[in-house]
């Protein structure tokens, strides 16, 4: 049976280190739609140059063109039996657009997504961002209040150098987390009525967050 599950949550609710322990287990691919868009300019296509135009200009690409990359990639082989896609959609728009592309991939199959919102508080999520730390080599990501490094300035996978983004700062985390909610209540409730929403409390530690995550897959 084909697995599709849709991740949503604030920046800093730990999505992304979820998404992708699950895609390893269950040999499913992790779509993350920051990364999609930059592998597409990255690859040259009709759609990267397109959206490298409005990227370049510190632009928001545009809905209709953000759904034909993600149908494209929705579309390709290994999502055959299933994916995971991280971080999309954000917004009632971007919501309605999923719906036509998973009826255009899905065809004739009945598959119901499974939707995770990883809920957390903003002081809790404020209070992670301001402490992460990612390694300028590997893109391993470190937290300095929940984790416990040997040094706090060097990767412990790689020995590369420990980084916090520009954006990590408390003024700047309190306005994405309003942001964030401010698009994405509504279809938090969408998906709620329709029966596909499991809410999974990102304030825990990550296995127990892990394990509750397989516990709601159905």
């Amino acid at each position: 049976m084909k697995k599709e599950f849709i991740f949503v949550g604030p920046p800093g609710s730990g999505k992304g280190t979820q998404t992708k322990m699950l895609s390893k287990e269950f040999n499913l691919p992790h779509i993350d739609t920051g990364s999609l868009l930059r592998e597409e300019v990255a690859s040259g296509s009709e759609e990267g140059r397109l959206a490298a135009s409005f990227m370049d200009n510190g632009n928001l690409v545009p809905i209709d063109l953000v759904s034909k990359i993600i149908k494209n990639r929705l579309s390709k082989k290994d999502c055959e039996n299933g994916f995971i896609l991280d971080g999309y959609p954000r917004s009632s728009e971007q919501a309605l657009a999923l719906d036509e592309i998973l009826k255009e991939i899905d065809k004739e199959e009945k598959i119901t997504p499974q939707v995770f919102y990883f809920e957390v508080n903003q002081d809790k999520l404020v209070e992670r961002l301001v402490n992460r730390r990612s390694c300028s080599k590997c893109g391993a990501i470190y937290n300095l209040k929940t984790m416990k490094l040997k040094d706090e300035t060097k990767c412990e996978k790689c020995g590369g150098d420990l980084k916090r983004r520009d954006d990590d700062t408390e003024e700047v985390a309190v306005k994405r987390f309003t942001t964030y909610f401010k698009e994405t209540a509504p279809i938090i409730d969408m998906y709620k009525k329709r029966g596909w929403l499991s809410s999974i409390d990102a304030s825990l530690d990550i296995d127990t967050i892990y394990k509750n995550l397989k516990g709601a897959i159905k």
